[in-house]
């Protein structure tokens, strides 16, 4: 599988995310599956071992590792929780790189540090109830009165919303120029007038907090706006791209598991006086299952390597969210199926697995959207050849 050329340095911090995620996650997995708590405990183990500052500079407090580093880092913490992985891609991809890459040198200095310890948490707020796929449809809106911008509106569907202490909000500055008209803004958690509404009872991705925020004439200083206003939308796409490759490392790991697991018991279980694994039609199961895990794998971290480079990678995250998510939906279904009765229970990890897989194809874009930004690309190109 890791036939990708890693360099020593990155293997090194993959083997050592790998095995904080066997040894310290594992064992807890189904317990946060059927509590849905957020295992606050784990994620400070995360901080103390700069896994929520990987790819943020040493001078504000990260580690300073590369793309692909981080990206590798996701798809183990997800091998072993889902729901830690995506806390740790929407805690980076949105939530911290907002900052680095837009934010003014005070915001910075101001924010970076706490948040690549671990001491806060980052969340990012850009889905309404009228504004999922159409991005640019939001109708949150920020009025600037003196030194501060007054926000009114609702998100929903936040991830991390309920342990989170800053967000990265998207709100409407001047509603007569559409898309161009949208800014961002970087609220903490105790503005006043700003509520978090109660964690949403979802089908998987139990651990990871989901809940709707309200902005009822939040006050918040005008220094808090990221960028310039109008930039609020190029920010968002911008920094979707990298959130895109984050949540096919998160699919990947899912679907790795899940591979792992079936691979495991069709040999252990028997029937027909055989090891499962000694029957054909599972054979072909299984090398299908092995397929799509390999060619995504290949997909993701080819996307990564671009955004490393400094490189436009826009089609190839899309590419690599839309196939690794597909392919996890794919093989867990298929994991489920080979284990039989078994597969349905919720003692075994599988079905966790199937549930944690559905939603990769649907955030950070969905999978329809992601063809529709693949095909887009494509015929660019193609024009220019």
């Amino acid at each position: 599988m890791l036939s990708f050329d890693f360099s020593e340095e990155q293997l090194a911090l993959r083997e050592t995310v790998s095995r904080f995620a066997r040894e310290v996650i594992s064992p807890r997995a189904i317990q946060l599956d059927e509590t849905d708590e957020f295992p606050h405990d784990i994620v400070k183990q995360m901080g103390g071992l700069g896994l929520l500052g990987l790819p943020i500079p040493e001078e504000y407090g990260g580690v300073g590792a590369d793309f692909i580093s981080y990206i590798s880092a996701i798809e183990e913490i997800s091998y072993a929780s889902a729901a830690l992985g995506v806390m740790l891609a929407v805690h980076t991809s949105v939530g911290s790189f907002p900052i680095l890459y837009f934010g003014t040198d005070e915001q910075k200095q101001a924010y970076l540090p706490r948040l690549a310890s671990g001491e806060w948490i980052g969340a990012f707020a850009l889905t309404e109830p009228s504004a999922g796929s159409d991005a640019g449809g939001i109708r949150t809106r920020a009025v600037k009165q003196g030194d501060e911008y007054i926000l009114n509106g609702e998100k929903i569907f936040i991830t991390n919303a309920r342990e989170a202490n800053l967000f990265c909000v998207f709100a409407v500055t001047d509603p007569t120029k559409g898309k161009r008209g949208v800014s961002a803004f970087l609220v903490e958690r105790d503005t006043p007038g700003f509520t978090i509404g109660p964690t949403e009872k979802k089908m998987g991705l139990h651990g990871s907090s989901t809940c709707a925020l309200t902005f009822n004439d939040a006050h918040i200083p005008a220094a808090s706006l990221l960028g310039q206003e109008g930039e609020g939308f190029r920010i968002a796409m911008q920094l979707l791209d990298g959130g895109r490759i984050g949540i096919a490392a998160q699919a990947q790991g899912i679907a790795r598991s899940a591979l792992d697991l079936t691979a495991r018991y069709v040999q252990d279980r028997q029937q027909f006086g055989r090891p499962l694994a000694q029957l054909q039609a599972v054979q072909m199961l299984l090398a299908d299952m092995a397929t799509r895990v390999e060619a995504a794998h290949w997909l993701i971290y080819h996307a990564a390597k671009l955004k490393d480079a400094g490189k436009p990678c826009g089609k190839e995250a899309s590419m690599a969210k839309l196939f690794a998510s597909d392919g996890a939906m794919s093989v867990t279904t298929d994991a489920v199926q080979l284990h039989g009765g078994y597969g349905y229970i919720r003692e075994y990890h599988v079905e966790r697995l199937m549930r944690d897989a559905k939603v990769t194809q649907i955030y950070e874009g969905t999978n329809q959207i992601q063809r529709v930004v693949i095909a887009r690309q494509l015929l660019k190109e193609t024009l220019k050849k």
